[in-house]
């Protein structure tokens, strides 16, 4: 009797992991036939990279210097851009009928979430690592275990995000302009706010303390501190909460739409 009663207790991790890297492969293989797709998203932050860095040379209280301030904000900026759009990818799916047939396999509804959110973390790294390798010839300073400190909480940050795309992905099925218009609505706000452009030091009050509101924020100021190869506790530790808690609320919200999906 004990033994049946374990069984499932013990057999449940393995199968949700299982199922976790047969979709993780599966969402991967895309990406790996056709790589150029994972350098032509990063034409915008590149854009920015090479238009705006230049104007902020006569800023003050960047710390570091231009670049050194403003090319963590373009790695979290590429990963804002690539995560938030996954769900184009899940509305392209539900429209061909190939999103209903996963749904019908044994698979856990969890791990079809988990396998996609895990997938984002690879085009994150990889425009992260191009985005360093561009710059460093440019003066950038690279230290490198804050920088991979600093992707680590950048794709703890990804799986949230991209969790939460999946999600109103589903909220918009058979209407794509819902999803378009809740992503560029909501992207740019927390984009600025989060000062990865500009510094929010120096604005009014009432957009400083919505800039505190934003997660996105902290997890932004812990990757100028790793990046510049200060491992501050308190600046560090709030990004990693916020990181935690935008992965924690995108995989329980993408987790609830991805069942209310049977």
């Amino acid at each position: 009797m004990s033994t049946a009663t374990l069984t499932p207790t013990l057999t449940a991790p393995s199968n949700l992991a299982r199922d976790t890297a047969i979709v993780f492969g599966r969402e991967l293989r895309p990406v790996l036939r056709d790589p150029f797709s994972v350098v032509f998203s990063m034409i915008q932050p590149l854009v920015f990279l090479g238009l705006f860095a230049p104007l902020l040379g006569n800023v003050p209280g960047l710390s570091g210097g231009a670049l050194q301030w403003f090319v963590p904000g373009i790695v979290v900026m590429s990963c804002l851009f690539g995560a938030s759009m996954t769900g184009s990818n899940l509305l392209f799916e539900m429209q061909t009928g190939s999103h209903e047939r996963t749904l019908v396999t044994p698979m856990r509804r969890s791990a079809l979430l988990m396998g996609r959110a895990l997938k984002e973390i690879v085009p994150v790294l990889v425009q992260a690592v191009i985005v360093i390798a561009v710059v460093v010839p440019f003066s950038f300073e690279l230290h490198v275990a804050g920088t991979v400190v600093g992707l680590l909480m950048l794709s703890v940050f990804c799986v949230g995000l991209g969790s939460l795309s999946y999600a109103l992905a589903l909220a918009a099925k058979g209407a794509d302009w819902i999803f378009w218009t809740v992503q560029q609505t909501f992207l740019f706000p927390i984009l600025l706010l989060a000062g990865m452009l500009l510094p929010v030091d120096s604005a009014p009050g009432w957009l400083q303390t919505a800039s505190r509101l934003n997660p996105l924020t902290y997890v932004v100021d812990a990757e100028r501190a790793l990046f510049a190869g200060s491992f501050d506790g308190s600046t560090v530790a709030a990004g990693f909460v916020a990181a935690a808690f935008v992965c924690a609320l995108g995989l329980l919200v993408g987790g609830r739409a991805m069942r209310a999906a049977d």
